[in-house]
């Protein structure tokens, strides 16, 4: 056991306290306070915790906190390590079943609470898999390779690569689909990177997550894990896509394209939707039923190929009233290659960072211009401020989403330094970002609004 297993989570005045005591996480403890006594186990806990507390399973099998002072004593009175494991099922090849594949990015993809400890086992391999979901085995045959663990935040570009890499890798062996357990926060950055590098799809690539940790009642792990795993087995898509919850009910699961899906509730378990469209399609009762088909299809024979070219020196900036020219005077020097600009409205910023964007244009640096209001095309042809910009070579990006654009300008500005095609490919429709038209329904079906449209 290393020193951070020894005492996870503890840092500052408790941990002096108990490495004081020669204890450990699992040890069995008595802590006496000016208060009361208490007896349990030492249990370990989050990095972003304070370094006056300390967390005990107690005999009822309740999880306390218990506050540390000078005149506290800690006391080891025995040993009761944490199980960290999940019993491993072993599932013999099934010939007639379709073969997916993995790849892990971090969090947990499923889990298993030890309610003894209260410590939550993660389960990753495939045999853990089906342990914890036992539904997956009925499935297909599944492998997986946890390639980095990363918390979802600290997701960058060069893992994207990996990420892509590795699924082209699986998908030209012969695999019949991909799954990518994700980070909630970031996963529509990824499923964008993601569908402009992965060229010429024969197979779906599905991204999943879980809003809610196995550990909770009202998690949506598993069956988010069980839907996903199915599209990528025996749908007909061949593109990047999102499956996440269609409602707050565990009644079904939406198919999102990965350019135009967006996380926009930090908490429900619906919290992804397809902005400015409708979903492809989704996953109800083990069945798979599409709602368009305008989808790219499934290729037996198609190989596919990871286009890694990416240049993430670009800025993602919100305009704001009161906005000052100095933050897009600090992007140039500190020599970004392109901006993304979410305004207001139809694409609007104050005039205050005008004349700092035409120069930085003039030096043959990109400003992109989309939306904050998430839902509608730019319309930057209608007010007079719309028009100023357009002179000076701000590119319109059309209803694309923010989030959208600067990763399509990361993937554009890897390809190409020339002012004239970067302005061709952001305003061009590469993998779905750009829809013709706005179905009047967009924001309704099946997401939210209007529930079984």
């Amino acid at each position: 056991m290393t020193v951070k297993e020894e005492l996870q989570g503890y840092w500052g005045f408790v941990r002096k306290k108990l490495e004081d005591a020669k204890v450990k996480i699992w040890s069995v403890i008595e802590v006496t306070t000016p208060e009361a006594t208490y007896q349990g186990i030492l249990l370990p806990r989050s990095d972003m915790g304070d370094d006056t507390h300390l967390v005990l399973k107690l005999n009822t099998g309740y999880n306390i906190g218990i506050r540390i002072t000078g005149d506290t004593i800690i006391k080891e009175i025995g040993y009761n390590p944490g199980f960290y494991a999940i019993p491993e099922i072993e599932i013999e090849f099934d010939a007639k079943k379709p073969k997916v594949f993995l790849i892990g990015t971090g969090g947990t993809v499923a889990s298993r609470l030890d309610y003894r400890t209260g410590a939550v086992i993660p389960a990753f391999t495939p045999q853990e898999l089906f342990s914890a979901v036992p539904e997956l085995a009925e499935i297909c045959n599944l492998r997986t390779k946890l390639l980095f663990e990363v918390f979802s935040e600290d997701m960058i570009p060069e893992y994207w690569i990996k990420i892509a890499e590795t699924a082209a890798e699986e998908i030209n062996s012969g695999v019949d689909g991909i799954i990518i357990p994700h980070g909630t926060d970031t996963m529509h950055f990824t499923s964008s990177a993601l569908s402009f590098m992965l060229k010429d799809l024969p197979v779906p690539v599905v991204l999943v997550g879980s809003q809610r940790s196995s550990d909770r009642p009202s998690s949506d792990a598993a069956i988010n894990l069980i839907s996903a795993t199915r599209v990528a087995a025996y749908s007909d898509i061949a593109e990047v896509v999102v499956c996440m919850h269609g409602s707050s009910s565990d009644d079904y699961n939406l198919i999102h394209r990965g350019t135009r899906v967006r996380k926009m509730h930090t908490s429900r378990r619906d919290a992804f939707r397809t902005i400015g469209d409708i979903p492809i399609g989704l996953v109800q009762n083990d069945e798979i039923k599409m709602i368009r088909n305008d989808y790219r299809k499934r290729n037996k024979n198609g190989k596919v190929k990871a286009d890694t070219k990416l240049d993430p020196k670009v800025a993602l900036v919100y305009t704001y009233p009161g906005m000052e020219a100095d933050i897009i005077n600090h992007l140039r020097d500190l020599e970004y290659h392109g901006i993304v600009l979410a305004g207001t409205g139809l694409g609007h910023c104050p005039k205050t960072i005008i004349e700092s964007l035409k120069k930085i244009i003039e030096e043959n640096i990109p400003v992109a211009m989309t939306s904050q209001c998430l839902y509608g095309f730019i319309g930057m042809n209608v007010y007079e401020r719309g028009r100023d910009l357009l002179k000076i070579g701000v590119i319109p990006c059309k209803n694309m989403l923010p989030e959208t654009a600067y990763v399509k300008l990361i993937y554009v500005l890897g390809h190409t330094k020339d002012m004239k095609e970067i302005y061709k490919q952001m305003t061009t429709n590469l993998s779905g970002e750009i829809t013709t038209r706005e179905p009047y329904n967009g924001y309704q079906i099946l997401q939210g609004g209007l529930e079984k449209i």
